[in-house]
């Protein structure tokens, strides 16, 4: 790939799904990170799917990232899922680990971690420095297959009008190195540090978009597509778009509902182009402080709607936007898990869950009560 060379999209012929959902290793005594993934992964008992590993290394040896195959339905890439941290529950049980997923991890600090060996980590945590060395950050990504290279850009545009939902929605990584940051997601503050991380640029072609990687090549931004870490953006080889704006989701269930959300909209979308209307968007501004709102104060965020600039509730929104998507959600065989997403407001999002397990544990005058918060985070995957 170089100046002036197309960037072809493996297009799909159906919306499948696909997940990677990043799992971090905890010390089952001191509920500090634990740099143990080289060696679950060595003991762990999986077969490969025909996309690869089930369960890979990311870049710190806390983190393992667990993948689903091509998948037809929620229902599908939550059972996938499931297996797979069963197998790695049998590891990490017998080695007094632990397994979490959140944003952040309550008190973790980065000069503690170990870096996988990989010459592509070494070479970000080189050019990112300080920045770099802060990345104790999980997430989800949702890949949903596109059957048309020209319905990426417009959907991709849209789909930033609910980002802010989505962000609420997952939010949890209130806590950084042992404070309150006072924001539900700390997380992706944190993460659009790095070049080329954070809100997509707003293509309206695909030449363009192919322009821009052209750009970031020839002046050695990137080395390859991988390198554009952008919230959402697409995936060509996969033909998918890839949404990676949720924060690390701490239970199964609450995973199966945002995956759910994410193929509704995708596909509601996709069906509007379809039938020859024009997607909505919004300027980047508001796109940009509704990531900051959202990021700030979660569920209780007012959030830019439209492109004239009105406000609502993103719960209010949110449910508004589960209506309306009952009837894909029935065609995608999720009615089920897109109606738990309302679940979410209702039960606390991680980041109320884990700032009302701290405030209990001063209540019972515990001298560390940011342990309590790891050992919530550690039951909710456990119960699933």
């Amino acid at each position: 790939m170089g100046r002036g060379t197309s960037i072809d999209f493996n297009a799909s012929p159906r919306p499948t799904l696909g997940v990677e959902w990043e799992v971090v290793l905890v010390d089952r005594g001191t509920r500090d990170l634990a740099s143990s993934a080289a060696e679950v992964m060595g003991a762990v008992e999986l077969p490969a799917h025909a996309g690869g590993p089930r369960v890979t290394k990311e870049l710190l040896r806390n983190t393992l990232e667990i993948v689903t195959p091509v998948c037809e339905t929620v229902a599908e890439a939550a059972g996938d899922l499931e297996s797979s941290l069963a197998a790695i529950r049998r590891v990490t049980d017998a080695m007094g680990l632990d397994v979490l997923c959140a944003g952040t991890h309550p008190f973790g600090v980065f000069d503690n971690q170990l870096v996988s060996d990989d010459p592509r980590y070494a070479e970000l945590l080189e050019r990112t420095q300080w920045w770099g060395r802060q990345l104790l950050i999980w997430g989800v990504h949702v890949h949903v297959g596109i059957d048309s290279v020209h319905k990426v850009l417009p959907i991709l545009n849209t789909l930033l009008n609910h980002y802010p939902h989505l962000q609420a929605l997952s939010a949890s990584s209130p806590y950084w190195a042992g404070t309150d940051t006072g924001f539900a997601s700390n997380r992706s503050q944190m993460f659009q540090q790095l070049p080329t991380a954070g809100l997509p640029f707003q293509f309206e072609r695909w030449s363009e978009f192919e322009g821009y990687v052209d750009d970031m090549l020839v002046t050695g931004v990137i080395d390859g597509l991988s390198d554009v870490r952008w919230d959402i953006r697409p995936s060509p080889h996969l033909g998918t778009i890839e949404v990676r704006v949720c924060d690390g989701t701490p239970t199964l269930r609450e995973l199966r509902a945002l995956t759910a959300l994410v193929h509704c909209l995708v596909v509601h979308l996709d069906g509007e182009l379809e039938a020859g209307r024009e997607l909505p968007t919004m300027p980047p501004w508001h796109v940009q402080e509704n990531k900051w709102r959202s990021a700030r104060y979660g569920l209780d965020a007012e959030v830019i709607v439209d492109a004239a600039g009105r406000e609502r509730l993103v719960t209010d929104d949110l449910d508004d936007w589960l209506t309306r998507l009952e009837p894909v959600a029935r065609r995608l065989r999720c009615e089920d898990e897109l109606r738990s997403v309302a679940e979410i407001p209702r039960r606390g999002a991680s980041y109320q869950r884990q700032r009302a397990a701290f405030e209990a544990a001063v209540r019972s005058g515990a001298r560390q009560p940011l342990l309590a918060v790891v050992d919530s985070l550690v039951q909710e995957m456990r119960e699933g």
